[in-house]
């Protein structure tokens, strides 16, 4: 779990200037839940109804950043909290989806295809997000929880690429590094 500032995030299909910070930038392709009512020790079966709407994002890691603080038991929010590591597409209301344990979405980078994936494959699910995190701080309206990536597909990027998220088959999240 990590905590990300405000200015990691970014909106509206913006371009990403490219981290002067790091010479290997990883990517995930990850869904994203915003939070829609305030909860603490929220119950598993209940967990879902938090969630006001899904989206798709991507978790941008300084691979080289992240290394060099594991070697000196530093800190990890370095690699994963800088500005423009989580760029977000705009969001639909959960109640449009069916089953949110049954949602595909993938990434595609200069047209080609890096990560199919589906909620099946993650680790852990929403309700299981919420309820952990929710045993350690409120949970308020508009906080927003990037679910993880199965690690399939997970690569590096560079200055320059074109990325594309979508679910369902919907283009949502489309930007370039630049």
């Amino acid at each position: 779990m990590f905590l990300k500032a405000e200015s990691a995030l970014v909106t509206n299909n913006a371009d990403i200037s490219f981290p002067s910070i790091t010479n290997e930038l990883a990517y995930e392709v990850e869904l994203v839940a915003k939070i829609g009512t305030q909860g603490k020790d929220v119950a598993l079966e209940d967990a879902n109804s938090y969630i006001s709407k899904i989206t798709v994002g991507i978790d941008f890691t300084a691979k080289d950043v992240l290394a060099a603080s594991r070697a000196n038991k530093g800190p990890w929010a370095l690699a994963k909290g800088f500005d423009g590591a989580s760029p977000a597409s705009n969001f639909k209301p959960a109640s449009g989806f069916t089953d949110l344990n049954a949602i595909n979405f993938d990434l595609k980078i200069n047209n080609e295809q890096k990560q199919v994936e589906h909620t099946d494959f993650m680790i852990y699910s929403f309700a299981k997000i919420i309820t952990y995190v929710s045993k350690f701080m409120t949970l308020e309206p508009g906080d927003l929880i990037f679910t993880g990536a199965p690690a399939k597909g997970v690569g590096l990027t560079e200055k320059g690429n074109h990325h594309q998220a979508s679910i369902e088959g919907e283009l949502l999240l489309d930007f370039k590094l630049v």
